[in-house]
């Protein structure tokens, strides 16, 4: 399982995400410029040019013509994929730290970090309006910074993580109603995902482990333990299993072989939460893991700057593990 390594970026990634049709890659990093790429063979396919800062999340829309970021420069920008050129720009009070686009695409939910005495917010706005109205926004919401979030099921709700470890969710159209709030983790929470269908999602803490919950109950369904913080995790579309990564602190990681690192992403089976695989490669922590909608291969971006893409060898799709 030879990857394609994709080397567009100067400092690390931040995340990656494959569009819905599996052939393009986007990657955001600490560099200022997001980039896309062809899936099949690594090529870039051009960047996205106009942020002050560090971009801290990416997420194109359900039909790939536009793509959403948010940075560390208080900003949030609207991407024509087609051309690369900016649609529209929000100026936020603080760093956007995560965005959604809803699954119609008409809606997008970002949330920005404390800072500079400033609370910490939780919005969702109308893409359509020029403006960017706001449909939905929450300041003073009792618990600590979101540090991830997600439209829940119909556009009706959303799922946000939080720095105390706590998974909430939110009515949109009643912005005060806190619907369900489960204390998850015992750290922050630095990732979500959705499964294939979106029944259930896959959350990644600092606390050293992943795991999975019923979007619509919150009840905890599967806990995957490690020995180092997770920094993301993905469920494959087509099998019952997940891939996990992270590793050492990156403040830290200059002091550190590659070996104790643990910057391996590892693959658990989903029903029986047993590893059965580690894949190696990167020279840092792993920030951000993604499964091609197909599910013949993933995606990894670390610390190190570089993007990893994996297709997996016919001996995985034969691979049965014993129970």
């Amino acid at each position: 399982m030879r990857p394609l390594i994709l080397h567009g970026h100067e400092r690390a990634i931040t995340q990656i995400k494959y569009n819905r049709d599996g052939d393009l890659i986007f990657s955001a990093s600490k560099d200022k410029q997001p980039n896309v790429w062809f899936a099949v063979n690594g090529e870039r396919l051009g960047t996205l040019d106009g942020h002050e800062g560090a971009v801290w999340s990416i997420d194109p829309n359900w039909e790939t013509t536009k793509l959403v970021s948010g940075a560390g420069d208080n900003t949030l920008r609207i991407w024509d994929i087609e051309t690369g050129k900016q649609i529209s720009r929000l100026d936020t009070p603080t760093a956007v730290r995560s965005v959604n686009f809803s699954y119609s695409g008409n809606e997008i939910l970002y949330i920005t970090d404390a800072q500079m005495r400033r609370s910490p917010e939780i919005n969702v706005i109308d893409v359509r309006d020029p403006e960017g109205s706001s449909i939905m926004t929450l300041k003073d919401f009792g618990i600590q910074k979101a540090t991830a979030c997600l439209f829940g099921p119909l556009d009706e709700s959303v799922i946000t993580g939080h720095d105390n470890g706590v998974i909430a969710k939110w009515e949109i159209k009643m912005p005060k109603s806190l619907l369900q709030d489960v204390a998850a983790h015992k750290g922050a929470i630095n990732d979500l995902q959705y499964n294939k269908d979106q029944t259930m999602f896959i959350s990644s803490s600092k606390d050293c482990s992943a795991r999975i919950f019923d979007t619509k109950t919150l009840e905890e369904k599967k806990l995957f333990k490690v020995d180092r913080p997770v920094n993301s995790a993905a469920i494959s579309p087509t099998r019952d299993h997940i891939v996990l990564g992270g590793g050492q602190e990156a403040m830290e990681v200059t002091t550190t072989a590659v070996r104790s690192g643990k910057f391996e992403a590892r693959f658990f089976h989903l029903v029986f939460e047993q590893e059965f695989a580690r894949v190696k490669g990167h020279f840092g922590p792993i920030n951000s893991l993604a499964f091609s909608p197909d599910g013949k291969g993933y995606a990894s971006g670390a610390e190190d700057g570089y993007v990893r893409v994996h297709t997996f060898d016919q001996t995985y799709h034969e691979f049965e593990i014993e129970c």
